[in-house]
């Protein structure tokens, strides 16, 4: 083998490894550190008034057009709902943090950690809901703007501002109520 492809072979190789990752593995369970995953979390600098970051508001926006087609994650089949029919579910929901901060959302939008957004399967993009804390009965309104969470035991990954507000970013996760909201 010449030196050029000797060189040409590193290169591939180098690029290739940079593009298989691991996949993530949570926390464990006592660590302090949450649910979240060990390579997210909460930002070095948060905002100093989560509290004051407003709800997000209902109103008419147009139906992103890639992203409300049906697709496949992880092997399942999701078919986003642009039915307009209400849509009410209970289960967990989870947060996201730093590691997707700044990143592209299924929308096309750029991540907020601090927005108040998140991450549903089947919802319409855009589309808004009300996400309610059933141990705590804290409520937040979040713009749908991202596909996800594709865990079974999930019905909604919220962004670190609106989980901070319902009150469960230490514990990583909390069993939520909801429930779509129309203008």
């Amino acid at each position: 083998m010449n030196k050029t492809s000797t060189l040409l072979l590193l290169l591939v190789t180098t690029l290739w490894g940079c593009s298989t990752a691991p996949r993530p593995t949570e926390a464990p369970a006592g660590s302090g550190r949450g649910g979240y995953y060990l390579d997210d979390g909460p930002g070095a600098h948060a905002p100093a008034h989560l509290d004051q970051i407003p709800d997000a508001v209902p109103k008419n926006e147009p139906l992103n057009r890639f992203a409300n087609k049906p697709y496949t994650a992880f092997g399942k089949v999701y078919v986003p709902d642009v039915s307009g029919k209400p849509y009410r579910t209970r289960g967990m929901a989870s947060w996201y943090g730093r590691r997707y901060d700044h990143q592209k959302t299924s929308s096309g939008e750029l991540y907020d950690m601090y927005g108040m957004t998140a991450a549903h399967p089947t919802l319409p993009i855009p589309s808004y809901a009300r996400v309610t804390n059933l141990a705590n009965h804290k409520s937040v309104v979040v713009r749908i703007n991202d596909r996800g969470p594709f865990r079974s035991n999930r019905v909604i990954d919220l962004s670190y501002t609106a989980a901070w507000k319902l009150g469960f970013v230490n514990k990583g996760s909390a069993e939520v109520e909801v429930e779509r909201l129309f203008p």
